[in-house]
């Protein structure tokens, strides 16, 4: 692009967004011909290139690129775009909009991995299956801030112009991503949130604050990490992709006005429940179920009872198990990472697995058949006792109400059997509706974690990302809502792109009629939408009986066949299709739908019973919470009965809100929600189905291209204007195709003339082109046109130019030649007279003389006196005009200095009026200011008015659509109560048609009735007998009474002695308060307890009846007691021991801490040092990197040098890296070490806190206590304060205690009250009594009543049993009959409605004669109920009698148990106490060591630290003195090239000079006798010369193979040493890293240990302060509990006086009552009775002498019992220590001796009444009995606190021997550490001695390089003179020579004289000289 910027084109993404320049060039220049190149339709490759060959009318002959010759149709062809726009960034830019191009543009970016393609509004991505560098930081901070035309193709570009219209518009943005599965939706959605994540936290940044989440991480890694979780619970895969999203979501990030991050939301829709039960071949259920089975946490499939291979569960086994590619167990790890950073508390957490592991179970439930019946029954229990405790509910009710649910019938709720395959879809039904709800619970909970309250949400940008088009070869439900839903998104995407486009045409000023291309979907959307649509119908159809989906099939053809376009008939099955019902023209193409579980699927049916269940979960939460919007039917009607209306989600007789509603409702809110957002949309590809990278199936992706709409909108495009260009551009492009109008400077006039004149060429017309005010608009392909017309022009103005240059250049050459011809010529005829000349001896005098005479060279130096005098000329013209400018600027200057004064006094002048002016302006601006303060004023009320209005225009919006909806809502309940009236006509006829059958059951209740009677008549006679055992018993009663006062006085003993215990428990107390950790685990084991209690008290209850067993009992109680003696003994002796070693292990806490705070010191003070040294390290830092940026330079310039000592360290490299990664492995081990030790501080930490907390929960009854002294502990500063208050508080306290004093003196004065009211009471007692003597003989009467009564009970129980077979027989005719209800509905429309009224008078009439009867059976069923009542009561009161002895002896072996195993934990904890002591000692040896270790090794450091500087000083003068070196060598390399450049000059020289002396040897012979002496000298100066040159030569010669020699040596030892540099540079580099990091390192843990030290002084000293004031507190809260309990207790004993005297009362004012009704009644029957009354008196007389024989037994039974009480005395002195509350049951005894000792005068006075007294006296006794046991399990309640304590103490010592242990390890870790580090230490030292030898040869070498050096520049010096001495005597030899040779030439030969002939003449003399 050109807007692309030259710093992103270096980024390593950048190849796969966009084309470099030279790429561009390239594409750009490829061959191309627009009526020759096209494109045509291929089977495999969708469209290939191709170049018309010929055209034949239609037919068009082609030649493709394959190589293949087609002949096809002209309209087959689609034209080809120029090669501009090969690859090009926006299709929307392509002349030709055509499929074709635009399926070969993506190929070809594909093929270069280029995914990101714009087409106008949409960015079209393909996957690219392979991870690019185009997500990285680099990439987004390019991106950041740029215009979508300035940088290539990107999801980011879209992103960032979505941020930018926000923030600049204040405008919602969304952005929709659709695309198939696969494509890549969800990957680019968490790009896109990412990206808006760091913008919106750099926005933040800028802003100076840190937005961060609430619990577990900042905001924007909050809303990042959505992402895990909505993958782990709605991802799976399919066949297409690995990690497919089987949900839509509309994921809003939120931000403040200036653009900053504010939270974020979340919806989802259509969720694929279905694949929670069922997957299909080759895909799998989503990855939660997996990944908990993955093992990520050893713990947790236990904590699910997934016990169980995965093979097991059904649900998620169906098909594929495991992801290639994917590890679930680390998936699982990342989910659980980020529950925690989406602050999940771990509770939530935990249901949202068992809930899912719930799921799992009930896959597993197996159901069976009944045999012969429509029934279902369990087969196995386990795996629905899994799924029941997961989901919190019980097993046995979850079963029945999956076989048997309750269903409405008429206004009765009865239990429906199911079959198998009903039971079976309850149970899917069931888990989807679990997980959908779930996963809804998790997205609501997920907005929670992201609603950042503290900014203000101003904007938001949603990103949707959801499913597209979806064709397949058997489509159903999904898939229509699926297709549903992106019509309607591409109806919004067409609105919004034609908007957007028509704006733009009325902005520009073009005469445009507005289209509204989305009216074209309306057609499809109001077929399936509107009402009769395909939704609505289906609705009616869930709604109708007996409605079936070929019914909803036949009604939809019958109601849209020909009468809808987009509405047909499916076309038979191809290939793999299935069948299909009904077809639908979608935009994307026609779609057919099978309608088979369409109304299944839309009702999405629920066990309500199951779900009752749910909603009353015990231990999960979570279900709770999902199901609590859920109304179940029962709830509605019991909502409709109270008048309320169900706000909950439905049930069978609410609105019956269907799947498609529920989808309809959220896809409207969507839509709503869009259309008030801008746009900008997305659509991803799936580029082949084999996962390839860089592979494109054609076919496959123009299908896409189709469903996403691509392909739409181009066809929408090519309506309009698509291609415009802006006038400058246009200008510059086109300006050749009309020379003469470009001309005009304005760029508008010049294009409007450019395209006047094309379309007065008739090239194009005014249809075809649109001008607007800044741009021009073409249609679809006429940018190619001209394109071709330009491409013309160029062409003929090409050759042309090409025409014009080539005759420039025949014509040059025709000139060269020509003159070279001229030349040649010249050059012959010289060459002929030179020849000629050579030897004529006058030609060679003369060329001998030449030189000596001046004559020729006056002109030379005439000529160069006039250049010299031209340029003194110049020089003193150019000082003249540089002086006359310096005068004109000294006038100037003179002149502005001038001005200057004049202006300085003007301003002066000014200066004072602008002061003043200045006065009044500050005046005038703070009076302007405070009026601009009252404006902003008004100006902000004005706002906050408008904002108002703003909301109270949403909220009046808001109003209007829901009052739409609720228009719409109540249309459709219209619709709903007809059908509903409809189905009432029909209960209607149905219940009439009963009422026919229900006349023949009330005949036969009639006859039942009699028989009913009968069986009242013996009942009567049944109850006259239990009058008579009443009697009995009352007399048993007054014996029980007195046993009673003998056990009173012996609860009095045990209250005293009682009392005494309290005192020695509470010492117990405060000796083990530390145990009060371990309570969870205790309860456990008292709940096992008390299972095993409840089982013993049922065998205990059994065995009730064998009294002889009694005695056994109390032998073995005194046993018990002897031993419980003994035993406590032992456990005092063992809390005392405890009790010393817990001081020794105080004493050595205290030890131990004073050493802890000596080593901190010292810690403190190495910190010191080490912060000094850090300081000393960081200079020597920043030397080194001096140092290194200078040898690195070095190393550039002698990297030639050091190849030899490379050489020699390559071994001693390999060791030193060896040792490096030994010392980081060791380093990695330290810092997880460290992390460890950091865990466990932390574990300490919690540990603490889980103190504090669980003393906070003991002592709950003291809050007040101790919210005043959390209170005070937080505002005190000093102790002294706070001990103030405590002694206020405690004051305070005081006085309570005084008034709670006062008020128990008031209620002691409120009892004798009561007391005297009781006696009021008691004289009406008597009055009640005698009543109540007249109403026993009643009673007598009614017994013999009772008796029949129970008679014909059971024979009504028979007759019921008859009726129930009766009513089976029933049920069965009914079914039989309903076919012929059918047959009688026509007959009844006809006929019955005659007779209607008549059947409704009979119908009342029974009525009301079965209301009767049952009211008299409802009567007699209350009165047998009962007299059983009273005959359990009785039974049940002996048996509880006889079972206390029992109990008791149980309860003694429980407490035996419970010692036994006290006794042991004691013993364990005084061992453990010795070892940890023990540990501690070794512990704290450990840690000096350390401590002395760790000072040598610092030492240590400090020496390397010195050598270190040292060696960096020796090495920086060892990199000066190489630099030197390489500079010397430098230079000496320069004078070797100079001396080579002088020897080949005297070479040439040589061989000229050997030329010379040739010809001078040639004139010598021809004058040996004029010349005899000259030659006689010539020889002698050439031999000369010669063997000077010849010495020259060996001189040069062996210099030059020395100097060679040498500098090869040199150069291959400065490779060497080079090289071992670098090496040594590179160790060094390493070395020094890894130094600073152990020295960090180091310095990290010194301070991490001083702030641990610190940390745990604080700790211990809390810790102290804590245990001080907890005892103090303690204290206070022991007497303040002693105070409480005595006046509790005492309010208690009146207040259950009080209750019991009022229940009395009350008790006998019923029985009164009952008692006249009864007599009322009985007195009827007594007539009857009469008869009878003499046999029952013979057998009452039978009864009442066994009765005597019971009461006689029954006293040796209390004799037993007195003596097996006084053996309890005993045993209950010893074991009441270990109670607390005795000596209150004392006080609450002697209470009940003074009320009992009133009770006996008024029981003998009595005594008439031995019935009433007996039975109060058993009641009395029963309740002391139970306050007994109350207060025995009281009592074991707090021996079972007692060992959950100790237990929680053991547990802690536990973990500190763990501790000590990781510690001692830790510290043996470190010694190792150190050790190695001390050798590799040792060892670096050694290498860097190696080091230091080398260098020190390196230098030696260098030294005598340099030596040579200059040994070879003297050699080289001396050369020089010699050279020097040899060229003068050349000199005087050639002078001589040319002195001899000048002799005049013969006058037959002139020389021509011409330009050529004095070139050659001249180039003679140049080689002479």
């Amino acid at each position: 692009m050109s807007g692309n910027p030259d710093a992103f084109e270096n980024d390593p993404g950048f190849p796969f967004l966009g084309m470099s320049r030279e790429a561009k060039a390239a594409s750009a220049a490829r061959p191309f011909d627009s009526k020759k190149n096209c494109w045509i339709p291929d089977p495999e490759d969708g469209f290939v290139a191709a170049e018309i060959q010929s055209t034949t009318g239609d037919q068009v002959t082609v030649v493709t690129v394959k190589g293949n010759q087609i002949t096809v149709k002209k309209d087959q062809c689609q034209e080809m775009n120029p090669p501009k726009f090969d690859k090009t960034e926006d299709m929307a830019n392509l002349t030709f909009l055509n499929e074709a191009s635009v399926l070969g543009n993506l190929k070809d970016r594909y093929k270069d991995l280029m995914i990101y393609t714009y087409s106008g509004l949409f960015c079209v991505v393909i996957n690219p299956y392979k991870r690019l560098p185009i997500y990285s930081e680099s990439v987004i901070k390019h991106f950041m801030g740029k215009r979508r035309n300035e940088m290539p193709p990107h999801l980011f570009a879209v992103s960032d112009e979505a941020y930018r219209n926000m923030v600049q518009d204040k405008e919602n943005q969304s952005m929709l991503i659709t695309g198939e599965s696969g494509a890549g939706k969800t990957e680019n959605t968490k790009k896109v949130i990412s990206y808006f994540a760091i913008v919106g936290a750099t926005q933040a940044a800028a802003g100076g604050k840190k937005e961060e989440g609430k619990k577990g991480g900042t905001l924007e890694e909050q809303i990042v990490q959505t992402n895990p979780v909505l993958e782990a619970f709605g991802n799976a895969k399919t066949v297409r992709n690995n990690n497919s999203s089987r949900f839509g979501k509309f994921i809003r990030t939120h931000f403040s006005g200036s653009g900053k991050l504010a939270g974020g939301d979340i919806e989802h829709y259509l969720l694929e429940k279905s694949r929670v039960v069922r997957q299909a071949p080759g895909e799998r259920c989503y990855h939660i179920f997996y990944q908990i089975m993955s093992g990520n946490d050893a713990s947790l499939r236990g904590k699910l009872k997934l016990n169980n291979d995965i093979t097991y569960y059904h649900f998620c086994s169906q098909a594929e198990l495991t992801i290639e590619g994917m590890d679930d167990k680390e998936e699982m790890r990342l989910t659980q990472e980020a529950f925690d950073i989406m602050g999940f508390e771990d509770q939530e957490t935990m249901d949202l697995y068992r809930s899912t592991a719930g799921i799992m179970h009930m896959g597993e439930m197996k159901f069976k058949q009944r045999p012969r019946e429509e029934q279902a029954e369990p087969d196995g229990e386990e795996d629905a006792l899994n799924a029941a405790a997961m989901l919190g509910i019980n097993a046995e009710e979850f079963l029945k109400a999956l076989t048997k649910p309750r269903v409405r019938v008429g206004t009765e709720w009865v239990n429906k059997g199911q079959n198998l395959e009903q039971v079976s879809w309850a149970v899917s039904g069931l888990a989807k509706a679990i997980y959908a709800r779930m996963f809804k619970w998790i997205i609501n909970r997920c907005n929670k974690t992201l609603d950042a309250k503290e900014i203000e949400r101003k904007h938001f940008i949603g990103v949707l990302d959801i499913a597209g088009f979806e064709i397949f070869d058997l489509n159903s439900f999904e898939q229509l809502w699926i297709n549903f839903v992106n019509e309607r998104l591409q109806q919004f995407f067409n609105h919004h792109m034609f908007v957007l486009e028509q704006e733009e045409y009325k902005r520009e000023g073009i005469a445009w009629t507005f289209i509204d291309f989305g009216l074209d979907l309306q057609a499809c959307i109001e077929l399936i939408e509107k009402p009769l649509g395909i939704i609505s119908i289906l609705d009616e159809e869930c709604i109708v009986p007996k409605a079936t989906d070929m019914t909803y099939a036949q009604k939809l053809l019958d109601q849209h066949l020909g009468k809808h376009p987009n509405f047909q008939k499916p076309k038979p099955p191809k290939g793999k299709q299935g069948d299909a019902h009904f077809a639908i023209v979608h935009y994307a193409g026609t779609v057919r739908y099978n309608a088979n579980n369409f109304l299944e699927k839309n009702k999405d049916p629920l066990n309500d019973t199951a779900v009752a269940l749910l909603k009353h979960s015990v231990d999960n939460n979570l279900m709770l919470d999902i199901w609590q919007d859920y109304q179940t039917q029962e709830e509605a009607a019991e909502a409709a009965k109270a008048g309320q209306s169900g706000g909950g989600k439905r049930g069978k007789s609410s609105s019956f809100a269907t799947v498609s509603m529920i989808y309809r409702e959220s896809l409207n809110n969507l839509m709503n929600m869009l259309y008030q957002t801008h746009p900008h949309f997305i659509r991803c590809i799936i580029p082949n189905e084999k996962k390839a990278s860089g592979v494109i199936d054609s076919a496959l992706v123009l299908n896409q291209l189709t469903c996403n709409g691509v392909l739409e909108g181009i066809r929408i495009c090519r309506k309009g204007f698509p291609n415009r260009m802006l006038y400058p551009d246009f200008k510059h492009r086109y300006a050749i195709l009309a020379a003469d109008a470009a001309k005009d400077s304005d760029p508008k006039k010049a294009s409007v003339g450019i395209l006047d004149k094309i379309a007065n060429d008739g090239n194009l017309t005014d249809e075809e082109f649109k001008i607007g005010e800044t741009k021009i608009f073409f249609k679809a392909g006429v940018l190619a046109k001209l394109e071709d017309l330009r491409d013309e022009i160029l062409s003929r103005i090409v050759t042309m130019f090409q025409s014009r240059i080539r005759s420039y250049l025949a014509k040059a050459e025709v000139r060269r030649r020509y003159e070279q011809q001229t030349g040649l010529l010249i050059v012959q005829r010289n060459v002929r007279a030179w020849c000629t000349l050579r030897t004529w001896e006058w030609f060679k005098l003369f060329g001998k003389v030449k030189p000596m005479l001046k004559a020729g060279k006056e002109q030379e130096a005439m000529g160069e006196l006039a250049e010299k005098i031209q340029k003194l000329e110049e020089a003193v013209q150019r000082g003249e005009i540089a002086r006359s400018q310096l005068e004109t600027q000294v006038a100037d200057l003179v002149e502005e200095k001038n001005a200057l004064f004049l202006s300085l006094e003007t301003e002066k002048a000014n200066l004072a009026d602008a002061e003043e002016r200045n006065e009044k302006l500050n005046q005038l601006k703070a009076t302007l200011e405070s009026k601009l303060t009252d404006i902003t004023g008004q100006l902000e009320d004005m706002q906050e008015r408008h904002e108002d209005l703003t909301r109270q225009k949403k909220k009046t919006e808001q109003e209007l659509s829901d009052t739409k909806k609720h228009v719409q809502d109540l249309e459709l309940t219209l619709r709903k109560a007809e059908q509903e009236k409809q189905s009432r006509d029909h209960q209607i006829r149905s219940l009439q048609d009963e009422m026919a059958n229900q006349d023949e059951s009330v005949a036969k209740l009639n006859k039942e009735k009699k028989h009913q009677e009968e069986s009242n008549r013996k009942l009567n006679e049944d109850l006259q007998s239990e009058e008579d055992k009443v009697n009995h018993l009352e007399k048993i009663r007054n014996k029980l009474e007195q046993q009673m006062d003998e056990l009173e006085e012996t609860i009095d003993r045990e209250k005293r002695s009682r009392s005494d215990i309290e005192k020695s428990k509470r010492k117990v107390e405060g000796d083990l308060k530390v145990a009060q950790e371990n309570i969870d685990e205790i309860t456990k084991q008292k709940q096992d307890v008390e299972n095993t209690l409840k089982r013993k008290e049922d065998d205990l209850h059994h065995a009730s009846t064998k009294l002889a067993e009694e005695q056994a009992l109390a032998a073995k109680l005194q046993r018990q007691i002897k031993e419980l003696q003994a035993r406590i003994a032992e456990l005092e002796e063992e809390l005392e021991s405890e009790r010393n070693s817990r001081q020794k292990a105080d004493r050595t806490r205290n030890e131990l801490q004073r050493e802890l705070e000596e080593i901190s010191e010292r810690l403190e003070q190495q910190g010191g040092f080490s912060a000094a040294q850090l300081e000393a390290n960081k200079k020597r830092e920043a030397e080194i990197a001096k140092l290194r940026r200078e040898k690195e330079e070095d190393a550039l310039n002698h990297e030639t040098a050091v190849s030899s000592l490379r050489k020699r360290q390559v071994d001693a490299v390999a060791e030193l890296t060896e040792q490096l990664e030994t010392l980081q492995k060791l380093k990695a081990k330290g810092d997880a070490e460290r992390a460890k030790l950091q865990r466990d501080l932390e574990e300490a930490q919690h540990a603490t806190d889980s103190e504090v907390r669980a003393r906070q929960e003991v002592e709950k009854s003291y809050k007040t206590i101790e919210v005043q002294f959390s209170e005070l502990q937080t505002k005190a500063d000093e102790q002294s304060r706070q001990l103030q208050d405590f002694a206020a508080l405690k004051n305070r306290l005081n006085n309570e205690n005084g008034d709670l004093n006062r008020t128990l003196e008031e209620m002691d004065n409120q009892v004798n009250s009561l007391h005297r009211l009781k006696s009021t009471l008691q004289s009406q007692l008597d009055e009640t009594r005698r009543n109540f003597e007249e109403e026993s003989r009643e009673r007598q009467a009614l017994a013999a009543t009772a008796k029949n009564l129970e008679h014909e009970n059971e024979i009504l129980r028979e007759h019921l049993d008859e009726e129930a077979e009766s009513k089976a027989d029933l049920t069965r005719q009914i079914s039989k009959l309903n076919a012929e209800i059918q047959q009688w509905k026509a007959r009844f429309d006809s006929e019955g409605l005659n007779k209607l009224e008549e059947i409704e008078a009979a119908k009342k009439a029974l009525q009301l004669k079965v209301q009767e009867l049952s009211d008299t059976n409802e009567g007699l069923f209350a009165k047998i109920a009962s007299q059983e009542k009273v005959r359990h009561k009785l039974m049940q009161d002996l048996d509880d009698a006889q079972s206390d002895v029992e109990k008791a002896a149980a309860q003694v072996a429980y407490y035996e148990k419970h010692r036994r195993q006290f006794e042991k934990i004691v013993e364990e904890w005084k061992k453990k106490t010795d070892d940890l002591a023990s540990e501690l000692d070794a512990a704290q040896r450990d840690n000096r060591q350390l401590s002395t270790d760790l000072f040598k090794a610092k030492t240590a450091n400090d020496e390397l630290a010195e050598y270190l500087d040292s060696t960096r000083r020796e090495n920086k003068s060892l990199a000066q003195e190489v630099k030197d070196l390489t500079d010397q060598l430098g230079e000496g390399g320069r004078s070797v090239a100079e001396l080579q450049k002088i020897v080949r000059r005297l070479e040439v020289e040589k061989e000229e000079l050997q030329k010379a002396l040739d010809e001078a040897e040639a004139a010598l012979e021809a004058e040996e006798a004029k010349v005899l002496r000259a030659q006689i000298e010539v020889s002698q100066i050439r031999s000369e010369i010669e063997k000077r040159i010849q010495e020259k030569e060996e001189e040069f010669e062996n210099t030059r193979r020395n100097h060679q020699r040498a500098l090869e040596s040199m150069q291959a030892t400065l490779e060497a040493e080079t090289k071992q540099k670098e090496e040594a540079l590179r160790i060094k580099k390493k070395l020094e890293s890894d130094i600073n990091d152990l020295e960090i390192a180091l310095d990290h843990a010194n301070r991490a240990n001083a702030d641990a030290q610190k940390t745990i002084k604080k700790y211990m000293e809390t810790v102290r302060e804590l245990q001080v004031q907890i005892e103090e507190e303690q204290r206070q809260k022991d007497e303040l509990r002693e105070q409480f309990l005595a006046s509790e207790k005492r309010n208690g004993i009146l207040q259950a006086e009080k209750d019991e005297l009022a229940q009395q009362a009350e008790a006998a004012e019923r029985a009164r009552r009952n008692a006249e009704a009864d007599c009322i009644e009985l007195r009827e029957q007594n007539n009857d009775l009469s008869n009878q009354v003499s046999s029952l008196t013979g057998w009452r007389r039978k009864l009442e002498g066994e009765l005597l024989a019971v009461h006689a037994e029954l006293e040796e039974l209390v004799t037993e019992l007195k003596n097996a009480q006084e053996q309890g005395q005993k045993a209950s002195a010893d074991a009441a220590r270990l109670a607390e509350e005795l000596r209150q049951e004392q006080e609450h005894s002697m209470h009940i001796e003074r009320i009992r000792k009133g009770l006996e005068l008024q029981i003998k006075e009595m005594q008439i009444r031995l019935d009433d007294a007996e039975n109060a006296a058993l009641k009395g006794g029963k309740k002391i009995i139970a306050q007994l046991e109350a207060r025995i399990r009281a009592i074991e309640q707090e021996l079972d606190g007692e060992q959950r304590r100790h237990q929680d103490t053991e547990k802690n010592w536990r973990k500190a021997e763990r501790r000590v242990k990781e510690v001692e390890f830790q510290v043996i870790e470190e010694k190792k550490n150190e050790e190695r580090l001390t050798e590799l230490v040792d060892k670096l030292q050694t290498k860097l001695k190696i080091f230091k030898r080398q260098v020190e040869e390196a230098e030696e070498v260098a030294a005598s390089n340099l030596n040579k050096y200059k040994v070879l520049q003297a050699q080289f010096e001396q050369a020089d003179e010699r050279a020097e001495i040899a060229e003068n005597a050349l000199s005087k030899m050639r002078n001589k020579i040319r002195a001899s040779a000048s002799v005049i030439p013969p006058d037959g030969f002139p020389l021509a004289q011409s330009p050529s002939s004095a070139l050659v003449r001249s180039a003679s003399n140049a080689r002479f000289l």
